[in-house]
């Protein structure tokens, strides 16, 4: 089996240059047959994220009257609605990703029985097509950035580099959970508990410095939290990423992007026995 399916870090590599096109073309299938036949098509992808965003702000700053922190710089209603809408778009690409990782195989099966074709393309797929809609979405704080501030402060330019790490570790992630969910079928109900839980677990509609002192650093071994606060802090706050916190985030995510793609070359040999 080893031989058969390679599982070093040198071999995703290859097969991600080797096979990119092929995965490009698939990411554009999947997002054109998310929208067939619907009368607005993409631009539901548009109006989701911000009836999410006056939703969440209506019920958090005018219901619970909350505010970002003590500072009154970040107290009124559009500051508390683009420091959400930020921490949503990153947990919702997260939760996306997770939550249809399951089903990759299982929904797949004729591409998992041909032989030829490289199944291990299906999880950047479906990471891609997540990656498509938080573009949209960034889209949209970046328009609204701009009605409300006229500006959107340079050091945005480094979102990117925050966003990868998250960007290999759900990668990892996904072909981990595809090859679980070829075995075991409850996994995608266990996914949609985690992914809500990880909405509340994560700094997405509080700051850190809300909780108490004793339990901030725990919620630093959340890895969404460091994606979350560095995103902030480029793409509203004019701040550059903290290097501590994004070098561990690369380090995650590499380890878990090659631990992931080793178990699904480990494990799917045997996927087309229990389809």
């Amino acid at each position: 089996m080893h031989d058969s399916f390679p599982t070093s870090p040198l071999r995703m590599l290859i097969s991600a240059i080797k096979n990119r096109q092929l995965i490009l073309q698939l990411t554009k299938r999947e997002i054109s047959s998310r929208y067939r036949g619907s009368v607005m098509g993409v631009a539901w992808s548009f109006i989701n994220p911000l009836l999410l965003l006056a939703i969440y702000t209506f019920v958090f700053s005018t219901v619970f009257q909350a505010r970002w922190g003590a500072s009154t710089a970040v107290g009124s209603k559009v500051d508390f609605a683009l420091i959400l809408f930020t921490g949503l778009i990153i947990h919702a690409f997260c939760a996306e990703c997770i939550n249809s990782a399951p089903k990759l195989i299982t929904s797949n099966v004729n591409y998992v029985k041909k032989v030829v074709f490289p199944i291990e393309t299906l999880a950047p797929t479906s990471v891609l097509n997540a990656l498509f809609h938080l573009c949209v979405s960034l889209s949209v704080l970046i328009a609204a950035q701009l009605v409300f501030y006229k500006a959107v402060p340079l050091t945005a330019l480094y979102f990117p580099v925050v966003l990868l790490p998250l960007v290999l570790m759900v990668i990892g992630l996904s072909w981990l959970l595809a090859s679980l969910g070829a075995y075991i079928r409850d996994i995608g109900q266990i996914t949609g508990m985690v992914t809500t839980a990880l909405l509340f677990l994560s700094p997405v509609f509080y700051p850190i410095s809300a909780l108490p002192e004793e339990y901030q650093g725990w919620l630093y071994i959340n890895p969404l939290t460091a994606i979350i606060e560095n995103g902030r802090a480029t793409m509203l706050f004019g701040q550059t990423p903290d290097l501590h916190t994004l070098g561990i985030s690369y380090a995650v995510g590499i380890v878990i992007c090659c631990l992931g793609f080793a178990f699904f070359q480990k494990t799917r040999a045997g996927f087309a026995d229990v389809l």
